[in-house]
């Protein structure tokens, strides 16, 4: 497994490690996978702050596509890096069809653990070849989690993703978090990634310049800590919490986007 693909252990140490505490998130396949896996952790990415702050924000995406299935029950939802993210499992909306997507050896590993149903599919997917969208299922509409990939991707490759999204559905529904260039270019000397030895990543600051091209609009900038989950932490631990991961420089480095037509 390459060291980008390593960085999958990060959130799933993270949602492992709160389930287990009963707050914020109820994750029992991750605590599962995680005591299975064993996978080393250490350094920055063993930050009980920063386990809090991975559950938050799978708990955001999680709420988003759970509200975006009950507008849309037909609509194809897919999973781009899922990794071994249990999302399908912790949704309680129902879902016509669901496909998890990451590179082979993710999905391999993810194959232990998770089985395949009428509508649920794991498929080997890589957004830096937007023609595979061409090999999706038909859909009127599709919702597309993007959580954790596109600083692993270049401004241009996200653009053409979109793009190959547009082209194959008329409704288009994206959630997607994102380095700040300047968020990106720190992440080089501090950041849970350098310790499974990722250095390089990409960051957009105006949204707009990955949707030129598309009829897709940014609709909203969502927060990945907010404060109904923040106050699910003992009262000692939020103060700490938001200086870290709740003011102006958390957004100067880390941004949520909401996407569609």
């Amino acid at each position: 497994m390459n060291e980008v693909n390593k960085t999958l252990y990060i959130p799933l140490y993270g949602k492992a490690k709160v389930s287990r505490q009963g707050i914020i998130i109820h994750d029992p396949m991750a605590e599962k996978i995680w005591e299975s896996e064993k996978f080393k952790i250490r350094g920055k990415a063993k930050s009980k702050w920063l386990t809090y702050n991975m559950a938050m924000r799978a708990r955001v995406f999680d709420e988003w596509t759970g509200k975006m299935l009950k507008q849309n029950p037909e609509a194809l939802v897919l999973h781009i890096g899922c990794g071994l993210d249990g999302r399908c499992l912790r949704i309680k909306a129902k879902y016509k069809n669901w496909i998890d997507g990451d590179f082979e050896d993710v999905i391999q590993i993810r194959k232990r653990y998770y089985s395949e149903s009428e509508n649920y599919h794991m498929l080997v997917f890589d957004a830096s070849h937007p023609e595979q969208v061409n090999t999706l299922p038909d859909s009127s509409a599709v919702i597309v989690i993007l959580e954790g990939v596109s600083m692993y991707l270049q401004n241009r490759q996200v653009n053409e993703f979109f793009q190959s999204l547009e082209k194959k559905y008329k409704n288009v529904y994206i959630l997607m978090d994102v380095y700040t260039v300047w968020g990106a270019k720190a992440s080089k000397y501090k950041n849970p990634i350098n310790d499974v030895g990722v250095t390089s990543v990409y960051g957009i600051d105006d949204v707009e310049c990955v949707l030129e091209g598309t009829k897709l609009k940014c609709k909203a900038g969502h927060s990945l800590t907010p404060k109904k989950l923040v106050n699910e932490l003992k009262l000692s631990e939020k103060m700490i919490f938001k200086l870290l991961f709740h003011g102006s420089l958390y957004r100067k480095i880390y941004r949520l986007y909401e996407i569609g037509v």
